[in-house]
């Protein structure tokens, strides 16, 4: 079970830090940095209609609550958003990882966090191990009962 999301927190949080609409791993990261107690979560977004798969994705969460500051942009309906989690970061644990990763790679965006390796590679998604490849069959799974064709909705000429 997804936990809810907080609109109302999460439009508050977007103002805050003006996000972006093509943004929401710089958007988490930034929200993350502002917001005492939360966690860093990256994994799967899933709703009906386009792109009818599911998209790589970050927010954060605050204890049961899921908070997603691009959540403005995305023009749906709360209710409508499905959200798979696959790694959950603290704000320490999350500077850490940006830092290694423009020391390592400093050409590179250090967004999105990679899970651990040995890394797999699902098609167009998040370079991550096992729990990757679950979380994005579970979005997949729902992916597919969000679109499902309606009987009898075949128009013809």
């Amino acid at each position: 079970m997804t936990k809810p999301l907080d609109e109302t927190l999460s439009i508050e949080i977007a103002k805050r830090i003006k996000s972006k609409a093509n943004g929401c791993f710089k958007n988490a990261y930034n929200a993350a940095l502002l917001t005492e107690g939360s966690m860093y979560v990256q994994g799967f977004l899933v709703f009906p209609g386009e792109p009818y798969k599911p998209i790589e994705y970050s927010w954060i969460e605050i204890g049961d609550r899921i908070v997603d500051p691009t959540f403005p942009h995305l023009n749906k309906n709360a209710t409508e958003l499905y959200y798979f989690p696959v790694q959950s970061l603290s704000v320490k644990q999350l500077k850490a990882a940006i830092e290694e990763a423009e020391e390592d790679y400093p050409d590179d965006d250090p967004l999105p966090i990679y899970g651990a390796g040995p890394y797999e590679y699902y098609g167009d998604v998040m370079l991550g191990g096992n729990d990757y490849l679950e979380a994005y069959k579970q979005a997949e799974s729902k992916c597919r009962e969000l679109n499902k064709p309606k009987i009898g909705s075949d128009e013809k000429n």
